[in-house]
């Protein structure tokens, strides 16, 4: 992948670095990244990121630089990949899959099979998921295929640019058609895992929309949109409110129609990093909660 500009008439920019810095918005842990590797160039030769620019001068980085990737070992494993260009990886999680290793889950985390996909593909860079879903949620995640590509989703994500869409089915019956649930999330006191809304949280705000309501079976299904991204926040919201979703038994209460908490990841859409152009990208709603729907 290489970004590329040229110098412009009225462009005020005096070096490489306030260019890359002020423009493609590049990080200085990353800059450095680049000067080690000789990734910068200036009229087609390796330059110095403090090179003066002028009039027509283009200015092209290299983000091929190889990276250690040890840390996940590669599990080769069935993915289904809904996008993939030279920068990011679109994929439709099942539930039961942790998107990252842990003690229990060294080895068959969504990210080993991601890079198993890696190697198989000769791309030898870190595994950068830029959305995170809890084990038992399905649904869309994200991999940057580098690290600007990463810092690009990271902006986009706390300027409110990174639009996540979920369909959740909960308990009972809601008043309210359409609502905003605004209430500051934070850690249970005595948990490692566990949420709660807390005063003292972080801010979370979370919007839904009734889509259907089962009243033989007295459950709801709902569009859920996340404003902000605090952990377990549909999950905390709705039980808070008095409708946990249905199967989350951490926070609600196991169920006789399915064996896990019925959220799914369902729409994302963002701006293209490199286009510039708005995408959209929606993930097949799974079997288990198809048939509940």
């Amino acid at each position: 992948m290489k970004l590329i500009y040229q110098i412009k008439e009225n462009d005020n920019y005096l070096t490489i670095k306030e260019l890359l810095r002020a423009y493609f918005a590049i990080s200085d842990r990353l800059l450095l990244k680049l000067k080690k590797n000789n990734k910068v160039f200036l009229n087609g030769s390796i330059s110095n990121i403090n090179s003066p620019l002028f009039f027509g001068d283009l200015v092209e980085v290299l983000l091929n630089f190889e990276e250690d990737n040890s840390n996940i070992l590669p599990t080769k494993m069935e993915l289904e990949i809904l996008y993939e260009d030279e920068v990011y990886l679109v994929i439709n999680k099942p539930a039961g899959i942790p998107v990252h290793p842990s003690m229990d889950h060294f080895t068959d985390s969504l990210s080993n099979g991601v890079r198993y996909y890696f190697d198989s593909i000769g791309l030898k860079k870190k595994i950068r998921p830029v959305n995170r879903l809890d084990k038992n949620t399905s649904g869309i995640v994200i991999f940057a295929k580098n690290e600007y590509i990463q810092e690009c989703f990271i902006r986009q994500m706390k300027s409110h640019q990174f639009y996540k869409e979920y369909i959740a089915i909960c308990n009972g019956k809601l008043k309210e058609t359409k609502g905003t649930i605004d209430a500051p999330i934070g850690r249970k006191e005595n948990s490692i895992i566990e949420r709660c809304v807390n005063e003292f949280g972080d801010n979370a705000i979370t919007e839904y929309e009734v889509i259907a309501y089962k009243e033989k079976e007295d459950y709801t299904v709902l569009k859920c949109i996340l404003k902000t991204g605090r952990t377990h926040q549909i999950r905390v919201h709705l039980s808070y409110i008095g409708h946990p979703i249905l199967g989350d038994t951490l926070y609600g209460s196991a169920s006789e129609f399915i064996n896990r908490q019925a959220l799914h990841s369902y729409r994302t859409s963002f701006i293209h990093p490199i286009d510039k152009t708005l995408v959209n990208y929606t993930a097949p709603i799974p079997h288990d909660m198809e048939l509940l729907i």
